[in-house]
């Protein structure tokens, strides 16, 4: 939302909003000059000044300024509604899907972009360290994440469509997980090319969609069109070969840490080889590429101990950086991961066991509801009590308290989750 306040804004529209709470983004949009009611009692007349209201999926149709946006017969349209006729002011649309992955493969295309000297908008739900989560030089390409959340990403008009991965996720939205899965299919048959995953089971399957254009990249497929080979490691930031239909291209050293940005990476060579850069346009951009803000990102110390944050909220992505912090940890590590939503809790409750109980040293922090109502049966506590060997805190003078007795100097504190815990360890982390 905040980017696409951004874009218009910057377009010349008169632009305004709300939010629950201050953050980083409402801040980036005062200092800018647009102006952003916070908090739960925002006048409602204010909509009055305006033609149309843009609403994201997390409001509720109960909202005060929504509410009175339908009363007054004003303009009223979705986020991905607006998203869609943005990007129509685009010569090509290209989309990132997956369950896993879209903020940093979409930012790594941008630096290609930028790297080549292209006319393009990215478009982003997190931030990219060095271009946030909006950039804007002109009209050629649009770049976004594709949301599978309420199938949003089956909204837009993709030219390209990249699929990284399917994984259970937002099953709140679905009927089953077969829904899901025929979604991110049909994501990329409604596309003129598809960029897809060999690795991936579901990915895989686009391939074979009727009259689909399908570029495919792999690890471990020698049969698939982009392939990287001869995988290297330091400290987990990863260096591999790229070969191009067989034949070798280049060799990438990325400077972001965790093997999964591999297939980022190779996902983003393969869309940007073929929408015709060249080989050294797209090594130039991947290797500047240096993080997204909430991916493994250090953040400062506390006692001595490195605080690191990462957005991982599903079972998958927290064995994943877990085991990567494992490995380029001095001493002992300690996790605090905060649940993101009580559904997606409560729908994955087993996968979510399965994956905590294989975690030493973990401290589970109240749920972030988002966009719902409380259920205790997606409550952390339930999690906490559920997975046994672990501690649970309900607020933040006891997570405190926890730490202060258990880190030390060396030992790593990673901070796992979607929701407001990453403001908490930069609240920790700050010098008195």
């Amino acid at each position: 939302m905040s980017a696409l306040a951004t874009f218009l804004f910057k377009q010349g529209y008169t632009v305004a909003g709300s939010d629950l709470s201050a953050n980083e983004q409402v801040s980036k949009l005062r200092d800018m000059g647009v102006d952003i009611a916070v908090g739960e009692s925002v006048d409602e007349g204010r909509i009055s000044h305006f033609d149309t209201v843009v609403y994201t999926d997390a409001i509720p149709f109960e909202n005060k300024e929504l509410t009175a946006a339908f009363a007054l017969s004003k303009k009223v349209l979705s986020r991905m509604s607006l998203l869609r006729a943005v990007a129509g002011g685009f010569s090509l649309v290209l989309g990132v899907g997956g369950s896993h992955g879209k903020t940093t493969c979409t930012a790594m295309c941008a630096h290609v972009l930028k790297e080549a000297g292209a006319a393009f908008c990215m478009h982003v739900g997190g931030e990219d360290r060095e271009m946030g989560n909006f950039y804007f030089s002109g009209n050629d390409y649009f770049l976004t994440e594709a949301c599978e959340y309420k199938k949003n990403l089956l909204m837009c008009p993709f030219d390209v469509a990249v699929l990284l991965n399917v994984d259970k996720d937002h099953l709140e939205c679905y009927r089953d997980e077969a829904d899901l899965q025929n979604t991110f299919l049909q994501f990329c048959a409604n596309a003129k090319t598809a960029i897809v995953n060999m690795d991936d089971g579901v990915a895989c399957r686009a391939q074979n969609v009727p009259s689909q254009n399908a570029v495919t990249f792999s690890l471990y497929e020698r049969g698939a069109d982009y392939r990287a080979a001869y995988l290297r490691q330091d400290r987990e930031k990863y260096s591999f070969t790229v070969f191009e239909y067989g034949v070798k291209t280049c060799r990438i050293h990325l400077k972001t840490v965790g093997r999964c940005n591999v297939y980022n990476a190779l996902a983003a060579f393969a869309l940007m080889r073929t929408l015709g850069f060249s080989v050294q346009e797209i090594k130039r951009g991947l290797e500047s590429f240096v993080a997204v803000k909430r991916r493994f990102e250090e953040v400062g110390k506390y006692r001595g101990a490195d605080v690191i944050c990462d957005y991982a909220h599903h079972p998958r992505e927290i064995l994943s950086t877990v085991q990567t912090a494992a490995r380029i940890t001095k001493n002992k590590l300690y996790v605090v991961f905060q649940p993101h939503t009580y559904s997606r809790t409560k729908m994955l409750m087993g996968e979510f066991i399965d994956v905590l109980k294989q975690v030493e040293g973990l401290l589970i922090y109240r749920t972030f509801p988002a966009r719902e109502r409380y259920d205790a049966a997606g409550d952390g506590l339930t999690l906490a009590n559920a997975v046994g060997n672990c501690l649970y805190a309900e607020n933040l003078s006891a997570l405190r308290a926890w730490l202060d007795r258990t880190v030390s100097d060396g030992d790593t504190v990673l901070f796992l989750g979607a929701g407001d815990v990453y403001y908490l360890a930069k609240f920790l982390t700050q010098k008195p």
